[in-house]
């Protein structure tokens, strides 16, 4: 038999192995989409809704409480971006998006993130689960917790990659609305958007390329995050976020029958947004005083009053017009001076011409 038919054959037969476990579920996928959702990150303000109640799967997105729970124990100290997580056998038997991890490695927290984030990597997700709750099973119910304490009444978790469940497991379902709820939550954490904005980053010391499936970053201006999600009955979904003149806007497209479609309309409604916020009032530049100009320089104007007349001249134009006046004086009593003077010798001298 021909070895190549021989190992497609297997890869087809593994294949049917492998879906022949997962349960079966109702395709949700529509066109152009399940449910839109547009919302104001800052206020909360609802901007633009389309079934935003619709129950959908949010595939891969979920991943976004995987990386709220762990920052959050990262926040409370009892995990750090520096602890190192052990590779299981659980999670290098993960399938999907991965990195390909294996029993004998182990990474940063921080590290993992990143995989969990850009390459959506499975294998990552179960490997963090256990390292922070013991279990995947643990890690899943905390984060059912998290989601009742934000009120998203409608979510349910069962995984913590959010690939379709396994026969005899449940699909993990959310709304629009309850997964803005979780976006909001993220975006009020700075850190969140170095791994939901990063679009390209090596792994494992550079022999593993990570891509980000989010098209938004390269496309989309002010985009930084946050999370796609995929698998055929789900449809395609994105949580896209962005942020222009110190607004953020959050904008959701669940269970869509194509990507472009998808990304198209997160695009708009990311537009929408922007254009509803008025432009911030101009500053008007102060307005530099004019340099004071010497009284006598030429062609300098006498300053205008309040009133509309001129202002007194200054105190040095009064001295320099008195001592004019004073010089003018002298010189008046000099010629004078000397004209009695000049009288008085005339006299004198006839005085003696007659003795």
């Amino acid at each position: 038999m021909n070895p190549l038919f021989v190992s497609l054959l297997v890869v087809v037969l593994a294949a049917q192995t492998a879906w022949a476990g997962r349960a079966a579920i109702e395709e949700i996928a529509a066109d152009p989409y399940v449910s839109a959702l547009l919302i104001n990150a800052d206020t909360g303000e609802e901007l633009f809704a389309e079934n935003g109640d619709a129950v959908v799967y949010p595939a891969s997105a979920l991943k976004l409480m995987v990386l709220l729970v762990v920052l959050e124990q990262v926040e409370q100290g009892s995990l750090r971006l520096d602890d190192m997580v052990q590779v299981t056998d659980e999670a290098h038997r993960m399938g999907g998006s991965q990195v390909y991890l294996d029993p004998k490695e182990q990474f940063p927290v921080e590290e993992m993130l990143y995989a969990l984030m850009v390459q959506s990597a499975n294998d990552a997700a179960v490997a963090l689960a256990t390292h922070v709750a013991g279990s995947k099973e643990n890690f899943v119910a905390l984060m059912n917790r998290r989601a009742e304490e934000l009120g998203m009444k409608s979510t349910r978790f069962y995984s913590v990659h959010g690939l379709p469940p396994s026969e005899g497991q449940e699909v993990d379902v959310t709304t629009a609305r309850d997964f803005a709820i979780l976006c909001r939550e993220l975006a009020g954490r700075p850190e969140v958007f170095t791994y939901t904005g990063t679009a390209v980053r090596e792994f494992r010391d550079g022999t593993f390329i990570m891509r980000n499936h989010n098209h938004l970053l390269n496309s989309v201006g002010g985009c930084d995050g946050f999370k796609t999600g995929y698998f055929r009955a789900a449809g395609f979904s994105i949580a896209a976020t962005a942020k222009r003149n110190g607004t953020r806007m959050i904008a959701l497209i669940m269970g869509s029958a194509d990507r472009k479609v998808r990304d198209a309309k997160a695009t708009e409604l990311l537009a929408r947004g922007f254009a509803m916020i008025p432009p911030k009032p101009a500053v008007a530049a102060p307005v530099k005083p004019e340099p004071a100009m010497a009284d006598d320089a030429p062609g300098a104007a006498a300053p205008a009053t309040g009133q509309g007349g001129t202002q007194p001249p200054p105190v040095e134009e009064g001295w320099s017009k008195f001592l004019a006046g004073l010089g003018i004086g002298f010189a008046l009593f000099a010629v004078l001076a000397f004209l009695i003077l000049k009288k008085r010798s005339r006299r004198k001298g006839s005085y003696l011409h007659r003795s």
